[in-house]
Order: C-alpha cells, then sequence, then structure tokens
C-alpha cells in the first residue's frame, strides 16, 4: 500500500483511512480507554508445587482460562498456567492431576526478550497490539492474554484476556 493518494481519487476520506496509522485506527477505536476501564479480575496465582488438581479446581470454580505461578518465597512472577492447555496435556497423559503445576506451566523468559509491563494505566490500543504481537519491542507472537502489574512489576494485579478486550470494544458503541 501507498503513503499517497491518486489525482482523482473520489473517496479521499476512505483512502485517508488506509493511510492512518494501526496505532492512531485503534485510538479512535477505544478513545483513550485503559486496562482499568476492562475492570480486569484480579490475578489468581498458585505456586508451582501446588498439584495440578488445586490450580484446575480453583479455575474452574472462578471461571479463570489462567492462572499465573509465583514463588512463594518472593511471590515473584514466574509463569502462567493456561488452563485449555492443561485440559489438553492431561487427555493426552502428559501430566496427571496430582502431578505439580511445575509441570505443565509456561515459564518465563527472563533473558533475551524486553518485558512489556502491561499496567492499569496502558492504553487499550497499546493492549491490543501486545495481544496481536506488535508495537514496542515486536515479533513477540500473537498472546492470549496479559498479566497486569503495577510499573515495578512487584505486584501483579490481574489478567486482562484478548476476549476481554473484544468483549469492550463490542459494547461500546463506534
Amino acid at each position: 500500500m501507498s503513503n499517497s493518494i491518486p489525482v482523482g481519487t473520489q473517496d479521499v476520506a476512505g483512502k485517508m483511512a488506509e493511510i492512518i496509522s494501526p496505532k492512531s485506527q485503534l485510538s479512535n477505536r477505544y478513545r483513550g480507554a485503559t486496562v482499568e476501564d476492562l475492570d480486569p479480575p484480579s490475578a489468581l496465582s498458585c505456586h508451582p508445587t501446588d498439584p495440578i488438581q488445586h490450580a484446575l479446581l480453583s479455575a474452574f470454580e472462578r471461571d479463570y482460562t489462567h492462572l499465573t505461578v509465583i514463588s512463594p518465597e518472593t511471590r515473584a512472577l514466574l509463569g502462567y498456567l493456561s488452563i485449555p492447555n492443561l485440559q489438553a496435556l492431561l487427555k493426552a497423559g502428559t501430566v496427571k492431576e496430582n502431578d505439580e503445576v511445575s509441570k505443565a506451566m509456561v515459564k518465563f523468559r527472563r533473558k533475551g526478550r524486553v518485558y512489556k509491563v502491561i499496567t492499569m494505566d496502558t492504553p487499550l490500543e497499546e493492549l491490543e497490539l501486545f495481544f496481536n504481537g506488535e508495537g514496542e519491542g515486536g515479533d513477540r507472537g500473537k498472546q492470549d492474554f496479559a498479566v497486569v502489574t503495577d510499573e515495578r512489576r512487584r505486584f501483579v494485579l490481574g489478567v486482562a484476556t484478548k476476549t476481554d478486550l473484544e468483549e469492550f470494544a463490542r459494547r461500546r458503541p463506534a
């Protein structure tokens, strides 16, 4: 796509909309809303030594699709459990309900990648770019959820999912 409007174009406004950056288009969609406007539920965390059945039961009781995994000593964020993925692992026999969460969790990489901090003040257009694997640092790959923390990443405040964002956009008039 070219960043110029051909002479004689009848739909100048339409052509301009094509040229506007994706972030500008998203800004119009969310109109200044932030992650806080999604009202994300508090994060439900478990420890790597917890039995899988305990984590699964906790997730089902609250209808959560992702659980954060934290260190029992430091409360540092170690990774997460994707409940749909966990169910597939259980069905395949890769893990058992009595196994520790550490056997099924996805560990966060600490080296070689820049961690994108998502806070309650993060604009929703940045969150959508994060879910799409775009934006700052890009090339992360698509994400289904984001861990919402404070600015210094000391506390896990909640979890926002791509579905939460889509539902917010659907409910909000254009």
